[in-house]
Order: structure tokens, then C-alpha cells, then sequence
């Protein structure tokens, strides 16, 4: 049983920072219209787990691969809204969240959309953003929670992506997958997790949770 013990304590330390250097590599080339996120450190990571069914600590909540079977629009039952917020392209977001596992918007994506940039700037500081799924309007993240806005943004700069933290996540609605998939319940596609050395790291796709709250 010590043994089992130490495997699965090293697999939730040594199994993130593994994807986190295999995916540094393969985001080398930021002025492709779509970055292939993680591919190889999600095979690592997929034949490193075995059966270990908590591979990323708590609070993240695991999910089942089930989630992301075919469904009547790809892993999911609808395409994207219509009118996403911050004017985010919409084939991107469809593409993205709806008939694809590995790939992502281009590193820094986020930043070159005004609307949402200057939504940041303009949050008064004892207040959020609420970011949504694209697809069904649920809530996925807020930000920022535990740390300034600047600070958000601070890292999701330093990463390329919106990088959110666990207590920025809406466990509602989102699953984490073996692979460090990150996923809604309904089968969007959101982003991966990276962790670093302060814990998890939820790389998320800016059209992927552009979406307006439902009613």
C-alpha cells in the first residue's frame, strides 16, 4: 500500500509539471490561427494516469471522457450563441468549443479583443467578471477572485491565455478530464489545465466562454 501511496502522490506532483513542459513546446508558433495546446503532454499524461481517478488535486472535479462523445453538434447538443460577447469570432468559438479536442485560439488572442480588454480595465476593483459558456450561456469562471484584476491579467498575459485559478472556476459546470482537459458538463471544449507551482492553472479559450447568461 506504500508503494501505491507514493505513485499516486508523485502522479499529482510530477504529471502536471510533465504537461506543462510538453505544452511550452508545442505553442512555439503564436501566428497560426489555431495552437495545438497540449497533444503530447496529453498522451504523457493519459499513459502516465493508468487508473488513477484524482490526478489533479482537489477542488478540481473530475469528469468522464463520455462527456465529450458525439452529440448533435459535434461534442456538444448547440452550436455557439449568435451574438458572443466582446464581438469574438464566432466560426473561431464554434470550432474551437464544438469539433475539437487539442487546438486553441492563437497565444495572446485575448488581448487583441478591445471589448473585452476594456471591460477589464473598466471593473471597479471589489468587483468581477462573470465569463459564460458559450454554447449554453452557464457560468464557468469568474475573475478575479483572491487577487486583483491586474494580477489576472498579469498571468493570463505571461501565459497567453485566461488563466484562471480554483476558486475562479463555477465546479457546477466544469469538468476536468485525465488528460487536464477542461471541459463544461455539456461537452465544450474550454482549454487545458497547466499547473504551475502555485497549484492548478486552467488555460482557457477566450471564445469559448464569451457566451451571454441565459435566462
Amino acid at each position: 500500500s506504500k508503494m501505491l501511496l507514493n505513485r499516486s502522490t508523485a502522479q499529482i506532483f510530477i504529471l502536471p509539471l510533465i504537461i506543462s513542459i510538453f505544452t511550452k513546446i508545442t505553442i512555439a508558433d503564436n501566428n497560426s490561427k489555431f495552437n495545438n495546446l497540449s497533444l503530447m503532454g496529453q498522451k504523457l499524461a493519459k499513459l502516465m494516469s493508468g487508473t488513477n481517478t484524482q490526478p489533479f488535486p482537489p477542488p478540481a472535479v473530475m469528469g468522464p471522457e463520455s462527456i465529450m462523445s458525439k452529440k448533435a453538434h459535434g461534442t456538444s447538443a448547440t452550436p455557439v450563441q449568435e451574438n458572443l460577447r466582446w464581438n469574438v469570432d464566432r466560426d473561431v468559438a464554434d470550432r474551437i468549443c464544438n469539433f475539437n479536442r487539442h487546438y486553441a485560439e492563437y497565444s495572446g488572442y485575448f488581448r487583441s479583443v478591445p471589448e473585452f480588454m476594456n471591460e477589464t480595465n473598466d471593473t471597479p476593483a471589489d468587483k468581477e467578471i462573470t465569463f459564460y459558456d458559450s454554447n449554453t450561456g452557464k457560468p464557468l469562471f469568474y475573475a478575479p477572485r483572491g487577487r486583483t484584476m491586474e494580477e489576472f491579467i498579469k498571468e493570463s498575459r505571461n501565459h497567453g491565455w485566461p488563466s484562471f485559478r480554483d476558486e475562479e472556476v463555477e465546479w457546477k459546470n466544469v469538468r476536468l478530464l485525465q488528460n487536464g482537459e477542461t471541459v463544461s458538463v455539456d461537452g465544450t471544449h474550454l482549454g487545458h489545465n497547466l499547473p504551475d507551482g502555485k497549484g492548478s492553472r486552467y488555460c482557457i479559450n477566450l471564445v469559448c466562454v464569451a457566451g451571454n447568461p441565459t435566462k
